[in-house]
């Protein structure tokens, strides 16, 4: 596996993508990796190196800037905040991201997928609504908000869900599922019951807010990322 740091810049902001693959095996899907509301931090990085061993392309995405990681809930929130405040602005930082992948010389740009947890679960999905080029997108615990505009996907989505999420209910689900549905887009919903928010990550361990760690969704949400991307791209 072969590991790289890129700067890319969007609107006067430098930012730096993690990129893993496998060199010897050429051209290969580029699936972008949008993080948390911290920002890009190990865990992305990680799930990038992840979707490498499985013969992709893992391109953690920058949605912050170069260095720059929240180290508590409200630091997290200043950072995120203003761009989903802003989905417009969001959307022209994930298509930035998207261009400095394609230019890549291991992705295959006909074969480009997305994926994110939380925070960057929205990103990955207002990248699809966008009408972009993606053959599959993956939301992990992610915000279902819509941005304000129809969506437009042309690839695939699956949405990976705790059913306990106190801040994605099931009434937000439901809406998600009618937009997806007047779209026209084959889409899929998995909601795991007795889970609640961030549960794929080992570090949520914060009941009051809903942040819970839950080792069996993890385990079912990555077979599940894992077995949709085959599905698509045939790794």
């Amino acid at each position: 596996m072969k590991t790289e740091l890129i700067e890319y810049a969007h609107n006067g902001a430098i930012l730096e993508a993690f990129i893993a693959f496998d060199e010897a095996k050429g051209k290969a899907p580029g699936i972008l990796v949008f993080h948390a509301w911290k920002g890009r931090d190990d865990f992305v990085i990680e799930k990038a190196k992840w979707l490498s061993s499985l013969g992709y392309v893992g391109i953690a995405l920058d949605m912050y800037g170069k260095g720059v990681l929240g180290s508590t809930n409200e630091e997290n929130m200043a950072l995120m905040s203003p761009l989903i405040e802003d989905r417009k602005f969001l959307l022209s930082r994930v298509e930035a991201g998207l261009t400095m992948a394609r230019n890549h010389p291991q992705v295959d740009v006909a074969r480009m997928g997305a994926m994110g947890f939380c925070f960057g679960g929205l990103c990955a999905l207002d990248l699809a609504r966008s009408g972009a080029d993606i053959k599959g997108t993956v939301s992990l615990h992610g915000n279902l908000t819509p941005p304000g505009y129809p969506a437009q996907p042309k690839g695939k989505i699956l949405v990976l869900h705790g059913h306990d999420d106190l801040n994605i209910t099931p009434d937000h689900v439901q809406s998600f599922e009618e937009e997806m549905t007047k779209a026209g887009v084959d889409w899929q919903v998995h909601v795991y019951g007795q889970t609640m928010h961030a549960f794929t990550n080992p570090l949520a361990n914060d009941p009051e807010r809903g942040l819970i760690y839950n080792p069996l969704a993890n385990k079912r949400a990555l077979q599940a990322t894992e077995n949709f991307f085959n599905e698509i791209y045939h790794i």
